[in-house]
């Protein structure tokens, strides 16, 4: 099996990023969704305070991951796209394929960007 190219490597790294942003987006939702149950409980529950403190720091330190998740999914994007574009200067039909999938996962990205702004 030959080594993986630049290429796909990128790709791949690409995709990755994409579902880690969509991962912590989710993970962000849900502590606000505990965050709000806890702060609506009535109870005089001694652990209650602690909890919401609890659950309100992991929020903040899910939100300070998004700035350099960002900047990561951004450069490994615009180095995905130069590859792309040396591979098209080449003019090769064997990595139509890889030049494909690449484009999809830019086109993922870009979606999941917008989704999120």
């Amino acid at each position: 099996m030959p080594p993986r190219s630049q290429l796909e490597i990128n790709t791949s790294s690409v995709l990755r990023l994409v579902k880690e942003e969509a991962s912590y987006h989710q993970e962000a939702v849900q502590q606000t969704e505990r965050i709000k149950k806890l702060e609506n409980e009535q109870s005089e529950d001694e652990n209650r305070e602690f909890l919401l403190q609890q659950e309100r720091r992991a929020l903040d330190e899910t939100k300070k991951v998004f700035p350099s998740l960002k900047k990561k999914l951004h450069d490994i994007v615009t180095e995905l796209e130069s590859l792309i574009a040396e591979e098209a200067a080449k003019g090769s039909d064997s990595n139509v394929d890889q030049i494909t999938a690449a484009k999809e996962a830019i086109a993922q990205a870009k979606t999941a960007e917008r989704e999120v702004s």
